[in-house]
């Protein structure tokens, strides 16, 4: 049988095929790292919240308590600063946010590219596929246009054979 044509395109499609794997696991563990990232600073974020919180209710307690003006200043200040902190911390919440959704739609991209390739190499194997049975009838019909030419030379051997004994019987000696 003849060597199928399309060999290399289809080892194309095959190596792109693994790449799309490949690809696509890439994307997800950089996914798994971005959403861990973002777990951690949620909870850094959610540690500095808290502590705020700690730090309010310790202010209105000192104003209920009536303590010095220049301490509550103190604390206001102090507050101030863990408002800043939790800003920023804020932002990062936000920034990885963004990354996580990026990490999202890379593992969503690749996704596609996998099942376009995994199109790509399932026409060609069926084309491949369809290939072989086409060789397989050239190849059956080769070999009975050869039966037949054998039939046929060995028909004409035969009634030449049967002619010639005809021929020698009707001529006398």
């Amino acid at each position: 049988m003849p060597r199928y044509p399309l060999k290399q395109l289809a080892e194309i499609k095959q190596k792109n095929l693994e790449t799309a794997e490949i690809n696509l696991r890439d994307k997800k563990r950089i996914l798994e790292q971005e959403q861990t990232s973002l777990i951690k600073k949620e909870k850094e974020r959610d540690l500095v919240k808290e502590h705020r919180i700690g730090k309010l209710e310790q202010l209105r307690d000192h104003m209920d308590e009536g303590a010095v003006p220049h301490k509550i200043e103190q604390m206001k200040q102090y507050l101030k600063l863990v408002d800043e902190k939790l800003a920023v911390k804020e932002q990062t919440v936000v920034k990885q946010k963004k990354k996580v959704t990026l990490a999202e739609e890379k593992v969503n991209k690749a996704r596609r590219e996998l099942i376009e390739c995994q199109q790509d190499e399932e026409k060609m194997r069926l084309h491949h596929k369809e290939w072989e049975r086409e060789m397989h009838l050239i190849e059956e019909q080769k070999e009975g246009i050869e039966m037949d030419e054998i039939g046929s030379a060995g028909h004409e051997r035969k009634k030449t054979a049967i002619s010639r004994q005809k021929r020698k019987k009707k001529k006398p000696h």
